[in-house]
């Protein structure tokens, strides 16, 4: 689990070389067309919601939820993203507060039209771990389903309202949690 962790936080500390190896032109391939270039491209998102958590372990509750990450654009329709979200605070017991954090490759399908929205559905894989004081810490596998819509205030800055189912999966109950968040893209 440590040897995760550090691989975990030696790749996220390679990002910021990324986006300066993004910010080189290149010209693009040949079968490519200007209008598919330009939806292309690396961008950075933030997120701010409320989380409602369904746990059959204690109580259930809702609290605040935030995240980032790094994504790339590959056309009109498909993107991904790595994002690192933290939920937490929940009360699940009297004396008891529990927290959860994830890490999840996402993939998304966006319905590319004329208007400035943007419909889309996602979804992702990656790694949970969830604190819950006083009972102590677990972590698994955690996965997430998202639905949502975005609106293009200009060329490179989008904002994003959806929802996202989010489990990660522990010894005993999984808790599973119901978001809705608001967030922003700033694409390069």
């Amino acid at each position: 689990m440590k040897a995760f962790r550090i691989i975990l936080l030696a790749g996220l500390a390679v990002v910021p070389f990324t986006i300066i190896a993004q910010a080189a032109d290149i010209a693009p391939a040949p079968n490519v067309t200007a209008e598919d270039s330009e939806a292309m491209g690396l961008y950075l998102r933030g997120d701010l919601g409320w989380s409602f958590l369904d746990w059959s372990g204690g109580d259930d509750d809702n609290a605040l939820v935030v995240g980032g990450g790094v994504g790339y654009q590959f056309n009109d329709n498909m993107r991904a993203d790595v994002t690192l979200d933290w939920a937490g605070d929940y009360n699940v017991a009297p004396g008891a507060d529990m927290s959860t954090t994830t890490v999840l490759g996402n993939l998304y399908f966006d319905w590319a039209n004329d208007s400035i929205f943007t419909p889309y559905i996602g979804a992702g894989l990656g790694y949970g771990w969830v604190n819950d004081a006083p009972s102590g810490d677990d972590s698994g596998i955690a996965y997430d389903l998202a639905a949502g819509v975005s609106m293009d205030l200009t060329d490179n800055v989008a904002v994003d309202l959806g929802y996202r189912f989010r489990d990660t999966m522990i010894s005993g109950s999984d808790p599973t949690e119901h978001q809705v968040s608001a967030g922003v893209r700033f694409s390069f």
